[in-house]
């Protein structure tokens, strides 16, 4: 049996464009185009150790200024890890909050010497040496020692606290006996 219906899309629900209301939406006004500054240096150190080794409780329904993780303030956004929060504040969206675009400023012949000028003045000739470096690396060795010594020290501590207050609550091994304990310790000392 064949069907008289031609086999075919129906295409009269496609969306019909108003040219009229698009020029008219043209012609509208508009703003003036946001003028953004150039990328410039952060005038700030990005503190990235200061919740080092820290442990948190994380609630979901803390402010997000307090749940883990780094928050940027400027884009009220939380971010997991040092790493997401350092391409956070580099990118785009971030600058674009400050008010810069990603575009830097092109510097003259003039600026580049300048600068120059300012690192080799910045640079103390003989400023480092071997002997420098020897001193630092004993110095740092030295402090882990001390450290190594303190934690020694907390252990014994800790030890000989333990084995007093295991002194106080031990029985006298007659009464012990008489109350038919034995041992609670292993036969073997």
């Amino acid at each position: 049996m064949a069907d008289n219906n031609p086999a075919g899309v129906d295409n009269t629900f496609r969306r019909k464009f108003d040219r009229e209301e698009y020029l008219e939406r043209a012609r509208e006004p508009k703003g003036p185009p946001v003028q953004r500054k150039p990328l410039k240096h952060r005038d700030y150190v990005v503190d990235l150790e200061s919740r080092l080794g820290k442990t948190q409780v994380v609630t979901p329904i803390a402010p997000l200024s307090q749940q883990a993780g780094y928050y940027c303030s400027v884009c009220e956004c939380v971010v997991k890890d040092s790493a997401n929060y350092l391409d956070h504040i580099n990118g785009k969206k971030h600058q674009r909050a400050l008010g810069m675009s990603m575009r830097v400023e092109r510097a003259s012949l003039d600026q580049v010497r300048e600068r120059f000028e300012l690192l080799k003045k910045r640079k103390v000739p003989g400023s480092f040496s071997e002997q420098d470096l020897d001193e630092r690396i004993i110095k740092q060795q030295e402090e882990e020692e001390e450290r190594r010594r303190q934690r020694r020290e907390k252990k014994k501590e800790k030890k000989k606290e333990k084995a007093a207050v295991e002194e106080e609550t031990e029985m006298d091994p007659d009464i012990a006996a008489m109350m038919g304990f034995g041992s609670f310790h292993s036969s073997k000392k």
